[in-house]
């Protein structure tokens, strides 16, 4: 059993089982298309750079000492695969255009947002990618509130800004690393911060563990288990459920990834984002 986590809103799916995302990583163009039982990369164009990583987390990576009903829910999932973002910039513009709205608008916000300003033209046909730093920088204040990212104008010229400066430095941190210099940046905050670094890095120890759409998805997978209700509260106790850093990562992963689906199949928006 292997399951899709389809975090990042470029996920479209093609029919029941499956999705397909494009990225872009360093400056080549790729095709992930998710069949049901595997994830498998195609560059749309020519590239010699090796495909981008595909993460794999086995369900034994799962804390036992978390509820056991959270524990069975999640297990069901098997292996999780994931395709951590190869493109900062596309990270962090994710996570910034997540603020303070929910999945659904945020998803429609991105794909707006890309297609507005960010299309590429590849040997496939025009593909619609977060638009980079530069663009960012130079778009009037009209083009924000076109495509519905008035409310992020700032932090994204901001980030632009910092980035264009630091991103091959931050490209190397390590993810405690990262998190401590995007929330550095004016308007971006530690929940974004910490989305955007757990995005690229493919690190889920470092994900905002008390945020609403973990605490939704994992009392919606375990209905029977007491949790806190407070965001620093559960955030306390998700970590005592898993000792180390592996299974805080993979606990927080699974959640995230039965939420996906239960959203799917319910067809329901996913709870409200943060900054």
């Amino acid at each position: 059993m292997t399951t899709l986590i389809t975090d990042h809103p470029a996920w479209t799916p093609d029919t029941h089982s499956s999705t397909t995302r494009v990225i872009l990583a360093r400056n080549a163009v790729w095709s992930a298309h998710w069949t049901g039982t595997d994830l498998t990369l195609l560059p749309l164009g020519k590239t010699t750079d090796a495909p981008p990583r595909i993460d794999r987390t086995p369900a034994d990576d799962l804390p036992t000492t978390a509820p056991k009903p959270l524990h069975d829910a999640l297990t069901s999932l098997g292996t999780v695969v994931r395709l951590p973002n190869p493109c900062l910039w596309d990270a962090i513009t994710t996570a910034i255009l997540r603020q303070v709205v929910r999945a659904a608008q945020a998803r429609a916000l991105y794909l707006k947002w890309c297609a507005a300003h960010g299309t590429r033209d590849t040997p496939h046909g025009p593909v619609a990618l977060a638009p980079p730093p530069e663009v960012v920088l130079a778009l009037p204040d009209e083009a924000f509130r076109r495509t519905g990212a008035a409310f992020h104008h700032t932090a994204l010229q901001a980030a632009a800004a910092a980035y264009q400066q630091h991103a091959d430095a931050w490209s190397a941190l390590d993810a405690d690393d990262l998190v401590k210099a995007l929330d550095a940046i004016p308007r971006v905050g530690p929940w974004t911060a910490s989305a955007a670094a757990a995005d690229f890095t493919g690190d889920f120890s470092v994900y905002p563990h008390g945020d609403l759409a973990v605490r939704t998805w994992a009392r919606r997978a375990a209905p029977g288990v007491p949790l806190p209700e407070g965001e620093r509260a559960f955030a306390a106790a998700w970590q005592r459920f898993a000792p180390d850093r592996p299974q805080l990562h993979a606990l927080t992963l699974f959640t995230l990834a039965w939420g996906t689906h239960a959203r799917t199949a319910e067809h329901n928006g996913a709870p409200t984002d943060r900054t």
